[in-house]
């Protein structure tokens, strides 16, 4: 058995799913504000990391972003591990929400033998129809070039075949909570905030 690099009784680690503009990064900043939590967006360090000057990955990264396809998840779990340590060793922070990782099942199993592993997935469910309509009107303002129709149905198909299973995966283990996105924000986040309640009691 293989060490893994953080000990899960000291650090606590929440996956966070759900379809592109279910809400979790503005449901993220809450938990976040109120719970302590350091929120790492997989999507947000890939984008960060392709920016950054004389980066080994800057330009893989591009090409796979700007084809609507997954970046290889050695990538992914190295800058989230990196993200993690350096939030332990200068802020002193253990908790941990992972936003929009793992995308596939393989990604979390590789995660979790060699990162930590994680507490739940916290699933923001919601109709395809709903997303449609955060999604384009986020376009209007955004400028993201991955917010327009063919990007996004492109990012439902890709939700649909590779994030469902790896929430099925951890329902089977009994390890998701499921939070019903269709409702207003400070509706989801009063569920949200029972689920975090608990956790914390424990």
């Amino acid at each position: 058995m293989t060490k893994t690099a953080f000990d899960p009784s000291e650090v606590t680690v929440i996956f966070v799913l759900g379809g592109p503009g279910a809400g979790k990064g503005t449901q993220c900043d809450r938990i976040k504000r109120d719970y302590n939590f350091v929120h790492l967006s997989a999507g947000d360090l890939l984008r960060e990391e392709q920016k950054r000057k004389g980066s080994k990955y800057g330009e893989l990264i591009q090409n796979y972003i700007r084809d609507g396809l997954i970046v290889p998840m050695e990538v992914t779990i190295a800058l989230l591990e990196n993200a993690m340590r350096e939030a332990i060793e200068t802020e002193n922070k253990t908790r941990f929400l992972i936003d929009g990782f793992p995308r596939k099942m393989d990604q979390a199993e590789k995660f979790e033998e060699t990162v930590v592993e994680s507490k739940f997935v916290l699933y923001f469910s919601c109709s395809e129809e709903t997303l449609l309509k955060r999604l384009l009107k986020r376009g209007e303002s955004s400028g993201r070039i991955d917010d327009n129709i063919e990007s996004i149905k492109k990012r439902f198909q890709t939700f649909k075949d590779t994030s469902y299973p790896v929430i099925e995966a951890f329902e089977a283990r009994n390890k998701v909570r499921e939070i019903n996105a269709e409702k207003s924000i400070d509706e989801v986040y009063d569920d949200v905030k029972k689920v975090f309640d608990a956790l914390l009691l424990q």
